[in-house]
């Protein structure tokens, strides 16, 4: 496979960001990498795994030159990171998310991108319970859904660069689909929020019945039981930040 985007920047680099950077280095569709992320743990951890060609806690830095920027940030940190690397992108830049709300990202994207650069906000449909950089995976989005929700531009500039980042994604092995941003939402609240939603309650009233009943929540759980724990083990920042942007 050939080079899609010689340089790329990656803002956040927990289970999504390094499993952006792992597939596509597996896939040979990127040349430099770049990585911020604001815990230095993180970052000597990227370090050490190898993920990155350069490794910064400045957002402006690492979005430097770069022909691709993955905002890969919890949902209600998207706007700032924007901010943070709006004035150091390179005209003709895409710069993509990968947050499972799209509505209230496109909006903040849009208020804090300039007009040079292409927004095309993502969600791909995949994951895990794990976070942080080791929880990378370059075979987490084969044969997974990424939902591109497109600015409603129709210059030809704009059209050629959302089918860009659409190869991209399908050289990551997933199967790309457009939709409006409000309607993905929508769909999102019923198919991932809301089930992530009970889990958490769920796990969360057993833990304190646990008390109560001596641990026989726990001894007595069956497969359906640890589904919901599995479910409730995924990144609480993140989702914290879903739940309140796509409340409605």
């Amino acid at each position: 496979m050939s080079v899609i985007y010689p340089r790329m920047a990656v803002i956040g680099c927990g289970l999504i960001g390094s499993s952006v950077i792992r597939a596509a280095r597996e896939a040979g569709v990127v040349g430099v990498v770049a990585v911020a992320d604001a815990s230095e743990a993180h970052r000597n951890r990227i370090v050490e795994l190898g993920y990155a060609d350069e490794v910064t806690a400045d957002i402006a830095q690492a979005v430097k030159d770069a022909d691709l920027v993955v905002l890969a940030v919890p949902v209600l940190a998207m706007g700032e990171a924007a901010k943070a690397a709006a004035a150091a992108l390179k005209p003709g830049a895409t710069v993509t998310d990968v947050g499972s709300v799209k509505g209230s990202v496109s909006d903040a994207l849009a208020a804090a991108l300039p007009d040079s650069v292409f927004v095309i906000p993502g969600h791909p449909i995949a994951g895990t319970e794990h976070s942080g950089p080791d929880a990378g995976l370059a075979e987490l989005f084969q044969n997974r859904w990424v939902i591109l929700t497109p600015q409603a531009r129709t210059d030809e500039p704009y059209i050629e660069a959302v089918g860009q980042l659409s190869e991209f994604w399908r050289a990551l092995g997933a199967n790309v689909d457009q939709m409006d941003d409000r309607h993905h939402d929508l769909v999102l609240a019923v198919t991932s929020h809301l089930p992530h939603l009970i889990a958490y309650n769920i796990v969360g009233t057993a833990a304190d019945m646990e008390e109560v009943t001596q641990a026989e929540v726990m001894k007595y759980s069956a497969g359906g039981f640890r589904d919901f724990t599995r479910i409730a083990a995924s990144d609480p920042t993140m989702w914290r930040d879903v739940f309140v942007a796509n409340k409605d």
